[in-house]
């Protein structure tokens, strides 16, 4: 991660996507390259929702809604590129993902997701989430870039 600058706030990513209360699971984004890398940044709380059963007395954040968090980051980067614009960005794979490290509350999440392959609205994509410096989860994800049946 190059710094803490932030790039996009919440509200910038709210207008790139269609995530809202409780399922917007990228708070900033911190650096973003020619299309290829974003690097984006969720702090977990205690009150996040999933919290309260995922579990109770032990709260963990569940491995898919790390893979959720580290596909929207990287829905930022391709819903970013002039042609995408007001598109959205549909999951249609997940390989290979590992998980090294519990995500509890009070940790920062810096999440970094790069772009392997784009054809056709087509994508995967190689991410990774890290906990102080620590890899948390990393695998590849892969997308379908789609018209928005309800309008940009």
């Amino acid at each position: 991660m190059k710094g803490a600058e932030t790039i996009l706030n919440s509200i910038d990513i709210q207008k790139i996507l269609p995530h809202r209360y409780p399922f917007l699971l990228v708070d900033k984004v911190t650096d973003m390259d020619e299309d290829k890398t974003i690097t984006g940044i969720k702090n977990v709380t205690i009150n996040e929702p999933f919290f309260q059963g995922h579990f109770p007395g032990n709260p963990i954040m569940p491995g898919v809604l790390q893979c959720e968090a580290l596909a929207q980051l990287t829905g930022v980067l391709l819903l970013s590129k002039e042609e995408n614009k007001g598109k959205l960005g549909v999951f249609t794979g997940i390989n290979n993902f590992k998980f090294r490290k519990q995500i509890v509350p009070g940790d920062t999440l810096v999440m970094q997701s790069e772009i392997l392959k784009y054809r056709h609205g087509l994508a995967v994509a190689k991410a990774q989430i890290t906990v102080d410096g620590k890899v948390a989860c990393m695998g590849e994800i892969s997308f379908a870039i789609t018209d928005n049946p309800v309008g940009a």
